[in-house]
């Protein structure tokens, strides 16, 4: 933070919060995933890291975060380092349609790593149920949300999130996530939660960047939660309550939960039901 005086400011601060609404967002877990995390770890590393819930609400001192969305880390980045200047962009935006277009349709490569991390919370705060969905060529393409007020200027909760990222031990890493699971080392705490496995080919959303997180991907997620079992990691994972999943985890504890499924255009498809599992590989 550069800024001493406004250094100060940030002691005042409530929690920390996800400052993004992210598809397949823990926050409605959270109860559930604090109960079975271990009690005490070294590193915590979330190689999925989307919105934080997780990472947030447990709030540990050093941390390992990563996510193949670039724009997504390099508005982590900015949240630590730029709060106040990102929070002055932020300001500029404004909830119109034509506006939101404009704003979809710029090129990242001619802004400032701010006006990146802006553009990116106001998309998200702004397009239809705060998804985040990349074309083939890996370009945003979500529609306009309409909504009446969308919190585009969240300034409590980002400073929150400064707060946090500058009084803890967090690298932030635009990777996948093998690479980041890999770093895991004994008496670490290792959390996936990575794109679900959908229970039909239209009923879930699982594309987050322009290549989408196929069967192979989710087999190749088995292996390595097994790699970090075997290696002494508390291992922790997130995923959709359908019968491939289970069998990929058949030699762990698995977990149904009851959760809300919230992301689908249609109404009736939505609602509560055992649609997702926690499995982990260590008892506490």
């Amino acid at each position: 933070m550069r800024n001493s005086a406004k250094t100060v400011q940030l002691e005042l601060i409530a929690s920390p919060k996800p400052f993004v609404k992210w598809a397949g967002g823990k926050r409605q877990l959270l109860d559930r995933l604090i109960e079975h995390a271990p009690r005490s770890y070294n590193t915590y590393l979330e190689p999925f890291i989307g919105g934080g819930a997780l990472m947030f609400a447990l709030m540990p001192s050093k941390c390992i975060i990563s996510d193949i969305n670039a724009e997504l880390i390099n508005t982590y980045n900015v949240i630590r380092e730029d709060v106040y200047e990102l929070l002055d962009s932020l300001e500029q935006h404004t909830n119109d349609e034509k506006y939101f277009y404009a704003m979809r349709a710029r090129n990242t490569i001619a802004l400032t790593s701010v006006e990146r991390a802006s553009r990116f919370i106001y998309l998200n705060k702004t397009c239809f149920n705060g998804l985040y969905r990349e074309n083939s060529k890996g370009f945003f393409n979500v529609p306009f949300g309409r909504y009446e007020n969308p919190n585009i200027v969240d300034t409590e909760n980002l400073i929150a999130v400064s707060k946090y990222l500058n009084d803890s031990d967090v690298q932030f890493l635009n990777q996948d996530y093998i690479r980041t699971a890999d770093m895991a080392k004994k008496g670490d705490f290792v959390y996936f939660d990575p794109p679900y496995l959908p229970a039909s080919k239209t009923a879930s959303f699982t594309k987050y960047a322009k290549s989408d997180f196929t069967v192979k991907d989710q087999e190749r997620l088995s292996i390595k939660f097994s790699e970090l079992a075997n290696r002494g990691c508390y291992v922790l994972l997130s995923n959709s309550n359908m019968p491939f999943i289970k069998e990929l985890y058949k030699d762990f504890e698995i977990i149904e939960i009851e959760a809300t499924r919230a992301i689908n255009c249609k109404a009736e498809k939505r609602g509560k039901g055992m649609y997702e599992v926690i499995v982990k590989s260590y008892y506490i």
